[in-house]
């Protein structure tokens, strides 16, 4: 049974990072991971702005100061989110990962380099890049992938709602796109204002995020993305609070989530990445343990769409804190 945990934790984490593994990382990657966006106290620093971002001054810094000196002109990337921020800034890459996950379709025409795991070494040394942007989550792989390549990667985290920011800020400020920069990020702290104003004077519910596996559901901890948008609007994630959960994703252990009781339960599920809505609805029917929980009870068991909360996406990011939010607020 072990062996079968294991196998569905690498799995979930495969499906769910979509361009980052699960490795074990090195000091300088747990640095700048930990270094994350520290969240502002909205209520005594007023709302939030392209002054008053959210966005950890010594986190942003120190991933800036990674970047090479010279901006570049031929750039590679290796990550899909990182792809889409370079897509929003206007700036051209000469390589793109080849994923499932879309890419931005104005770089339909650039070169495909290869999974973002294993790109085609030979593919990125003909088109002979001067910045190579990786996924911090994959350094550990990009960096035995890439030993002898002459040219390191710069990684930027891509994991949750405030490593997009973080990430996003890094590179509208590096390739001097403020504009463009100042357009999104303005766009997302419009809609966190209006969120938070929207939960005030609110009890926030108790919430059970779980991810279907091909034949299995696990637990889903705040490292996911989708727990970094719960964890944003203000809600309490029982893996968290009450299960205290700390693999990113865990086995589902029934007796303690009926002793939890969430107010409210979010399955990612998809048929083409794991389990399909219709084979939660079999789980629910064969485990009667589920019909004791409040959420099944007050129909607050929901299912959420892969390709909004699946993977990291700057381009999706205000559509899935809008629709996260419509089961707290409403």
């Amino acid at each position: 049974m072990k062996r079968l945990y294991l196998a569905l934790l690498i799995g979930a984490l495969a499906v769910m990072t979509a361009c980052s593994a699960d490795a074990k990382k090195d000091d300088n990657e747990k640095d700048i991971v930990k270094e994350d966006v520290a969240e502002v106290d909205v209520a005594e620093e007023g709302t939030y702005s392209l002054e008053n971002d959210g966005i950890d001054q010594a986190a942003f810094d120190k991933a800036l100061a990674a970047f090479p000196e010279e901006t570049p002109e031929r750039i590679i990337t290796t990550s899909v989110p990182l792809t889409e921020m370079l897509h929003l800034l206007d700036v051209m890459p000469v390589g793109v990962p080849t994923s499932t996950n879309p890419i931005p379709a104005e770089f339909d025409a650039v070169e495909r380099i290869g999974s973002p795991m294993q790109p085609d070494l030979e593919v990125v040394a003909n088109l002979e890049p001067d910045l190579i942007l990786g996924a911090e989550t994959l350094r550990s792989t990009l960096e035995e992938v890439l030993a002898d390549f002459k040219l390191a990667p710069t990684y930027l985290p891509t994991e949750s709602f405030d490593h997009l920011k973080l990430s996003f800020k890094v590179l509208g400020t590096y390739f001097n796109k403020k504009e463009e920069m100042d357009e999104k990020l303005a766009s997302i702290l419009e809609k966190e204002n209006e969120l938070i104003e929207q939960a005030k004077g609110k009890e926030m519910p108790s919430v059970l995020l779980m991810i279907g596996t091909s034949d299995s559901f696990m637990v889903m901890s705040e490292r996911t993305y989708l727990g970094s948008l719960v964890k944003k609007l203000g809600a309490d994630n029982i893996a968290t609070s009450v299960l205290d959960v700390k693999e990113t994703f865990a086995p589902a252990n029934m007796e303690d989530i009926v002793v939890a009781d969430p107010d409210v339960i979010l399955v990612l599920a998809s048929g083409d990445h794991g389990a399909s809505e219709d084979m939660f609805k079999k789980e629910v029917e064969s485990n009667d343990t589920w019909t004791k929980l409040s959420a099944y009870k007050n129909d607050k068991i929901e299912i959420l769409d892969y390709d909004v909360f699946g993977v990291t996406s700057i381009l999706n990011v205000e559509d899935a804190l809008t629709q996260i939010s419509t089961y707290f607020y409403e």
